[in-house]
């Protein structure tokens, strides 16, 4: 009874701080730490101790697996050397710089120990961040680099806090533990990818939507533990699943199913999230008084944890630098590589009208020069410059990651409990001065957001296609229903009067006898688009915030069809 009590006050303490957060503008795992702290400090609050393994184990992977399922594949795929430099190289430099401090500052606590506090401060925790940068209109681009960062970083941490922890008791080389890291990588990066495939699968022959999001959630776990028994990153494994099965998902998985997952994992990881961050606020008390037990004075502790804290905000802000001069780089390069691209696409299309390629040839060509194109016009106009690089270089919070891996440091690690409250202060410190100031960040640099003109010029255009090809689907003369039952020239004039206006509205259709075949044929037409978009988002010609709003009114529009058939 005890337990469920608490479970009950602690879901609606969540909610309160959450519809109170939005209320003041405050994102609000913010507000969740600030809750939970001074609820640990009230009297008769009991000490919390959170297992680390339930954190790491229980709470990182399905929080993981929600981000990275809505993350787009290409867009992840043309920004990941910002990513990969921001949650690799970054996340290196950081621990070797915190090591160094670390062990200036706490003498006898040895390298290899300073080096495991190090990674653990290293990772960035994005939530804060994107969710004011959505709110204040953060580009896409922008965000979309947090979240992949933020998705990254903590296998890369996790991995060398493992590498210096294995120093700490037998005599490792900065080779070995490279090639520790290539493999946690590599093996994580191929089992997330067999998973994530996998799973499509399977759940494309479940006609349930039940049974599809059960399976969901056991997903996370299900690539998790296979790459944690193999020495691999499970979190990485996690990742990669998620990419795989976001991407894959709209080729298998019927829109029904989707659109269910979708909400029920909104509300998971809204209650993993928050939960988090108050059970985060929550330790400060019992690790303060762990503290207090020996070693070095919490005033001390507390001072060191403050410098590694500026000294984390200070290596981003450095780093950030060359990376936003490398973009524009890269936007310039695509500038000047434009007229060489339309040269062999030209070349190409002559090849194709003189019959000189193959069929396969001429589809991979084309869609190989296409996504060419794309990619480049991508690096031009949503290159975000300086404005936009201070904004990254602020967005670098800590968060309860930092706090649950401080608490695997093992029993006999010297300054345990200071180390432990060094990782809470570094991660109370930037999820707090950076968290609360970031609004005030990005309105001052008044970063440009997208352009919703553009939007909905690529937008109208997208649709446009897409009714381009359900028309020439609903015009072919062998278009028949599953019986072989030619449909009826009244529901195909319907169907060519709502594509020519974009109104889909099935229940309503009022044709006495014939509403069998206006559903058949409603699914025929969204089946012909939903391929259309999935070629559009293969040859990436549209932003992938645009295809993720067609995709959603098909998948809309599909799951309505689909119940209405389920109910009849």
């Amino acid at each position: 009874m005890e337990l469920t009590l608490v479970a009950v006050a602690g879901i609606v303490s969540i909610v309160v701080v959450a519809a109170f957060s939005r209320q003041i503008g405050v994102a609000a795992p913010l507000s969740q730490v600030v809750v939970g702290t001074a609820l640990g400090f009230l009297p008769g609050v009991p000490h919390v101790v959170i297992e680390p393994e339930l954190v790491l184990a229980g709470v990182l992977p399905p929080l993981l697996y929600a981000a990275a399922v809505r993350m787009p594949a290409h867009d992840f795929r043309r920004d990941f050397k910002s990513i990969a430099g921001l949650a690799v190289v970054l996340v290196v430099l950081t621990t070797v710089g915190a090591g160094f401090l670390f062990n200036a500052m706490l003498p006898g606590l040895g390298l290899a120990y300073a080096f495991a506090l190090g990674a653990i401060i290293s990772p960035t925790d994005a939530v804060a961040a994107t969710s004011v940068g959505r709110r204040l209109g953060l580009p896409s681009r922008l965000l979309t680099i947090l979240e992949g960062e933020g998705l990254v970083n903590d296998a890369s941490s996790l991995v060398l806090l493992g590498s210096a922890i294995s120093a700490t008791t037998a005599a490792v080389s900065f080779w070995a533990i490279g090639l520790d890291f290539l493999y946690a990588v590599a093996a994580a990066t191929v089992v997330g990818i067999l998973i994530g495939q996998l799973n499509v699968r399977v759940r494309a022959g479940l006609k349930d939507s039940v049974l599809n999001t059960a399976i969901s959630f056991v997903l996370p776990f299900v690539a998790y533990i296979p790459a944690e028994a193999i020495h691999a990153s499970g979190v990485l494994a996690v990742v990669v699943t998620g990419v795989v099965t976001g991407h894959q998902s709209p080729r298998y998985v019927r829109a029904a199913d989707r659109v269910t997952e979708a909400i029920n994992w909104s509300t998971v990881s809204f209650l993993l999230e928050s939960g988090l961050f108050l059970l985060m606020g929550l330790q400060l008390k019992t690790v303060l008084d762990g503290a207090h037990a020996s070693g070095p004075s919490v005033a001390t502790t507390i001072g060191i944890g403050l410098l590694a804290a500026l000294l984390a905000i200070a290596a981003r802000m450095l780093y950030v630098v060359p990376l936003v001069a490398s973009q524009r780089r890269d936007a310039s390069r695509a500038e000047a590589a434009r007229p060489r691209v339309e040269a062999v696409q030209a070349r190409l299309d002559e090849m194709i009208q003189n019959d000189e390629l193959s069929e396969g040839q001429k589809r991979r060509f084309t869609v190989r020069f296409t996504q060419r194109k794309s990619d480049l016009r991508f690096k031009v106009a949503e290159s975000f410059g300086w404005r936009g690089g201070v904004v990254l270089a602020w967005s670098g919070m800590r968060g309860a990651v930092t706090v649950a891996a401080a608490q695997t440091l093992p029993s006999g690690t010297p300054y345990r409990p200071q180390l432990q409250l060094i990782a809470f202060v570094v991660a109370i410190t930037t999820l707090l001065l950076q968290g609360l100031t970031l609004p005030w960040v990005i309105r001052t640099t008044k970063v440009p957001g997208d352009d919703p003109a553009a939007d909905r010029a690529e937008f109208g255009d997208l649709l446009t296609r897409l009714s381009s090809a359900a028309l020439e689907h609903v015009d072919d003369p062998d278009l028949r229903m599953p019986d072989g039952t030619a449909y009826s020239p009244e529901i195909l004039d319907r169907a060519r009067e709502e594509l020519s206006v974009r109104q889909t509205r099935p229940a309503a259709a009022n044709l006495v006898g014939l509403r069998e075949q206006y559903v058949q044929l409603r699914t025929e037409i969204l089946r012909a688009e939903r391929q259309e978009l999935l070629e559009a988002r293969t040859l990436g010609a549209y932003s992938s915030r645009v295809l993720n709003r067609a995709q959603e009114a098909i998948d809309t529009e599909e799951a309505r069809v689909t119940r209405f058939v389920e109910e009849n």
